[in-house]
């Protein structure tokens, strides 16, 4: 039996819907619920290391935070993210992290 897996693009793609406004944030969080929780999912295995830990930190981050706290900017930060280097990754997620949420 194979093993679920989020790819990139499947990520990709629901943040889109999300940007675009054809989900909310209610189904966005309930879509890395559904997505990110099971252990045996696989997430972004065909991607190298960093894109895999970035694809962690997005869905990990909408997972967990409050619907109230989404920020439209955060669509941009994820996308950031998601084309990370080792050289801007730290700088990327804390942006995605500290700008794409209210406090």
């Amino acid at each position: 039996m194979t093993q679920p897996e989020i790819t990139k693009a499947q990520l990709i793609e629901t943040l889109t819907l999300w940007d675009q406004k054809k989900i909310d944030n209610a189904q966005l969080q309930d879509w890395m619920v559904t997505h990110f929780d099971p252990p045996e999912t696989l997430i972004g295995e065909a991607e190298p290391e960093l894109v895999q830990e970035a694809m962690h930190i997005i869905m990990n981050e909408y997972e967990l935070a409050k619907l109230d706290k989404f920020k439209q900017e955060g669509y941009q930060y994820a996308m950031q993210l998601l084309q990370c280097t080792e050289e801007n990754f730290e700088q990327l997620r804390h942006q995605f992290i500290h700008r794409g949420f209210a406090d």
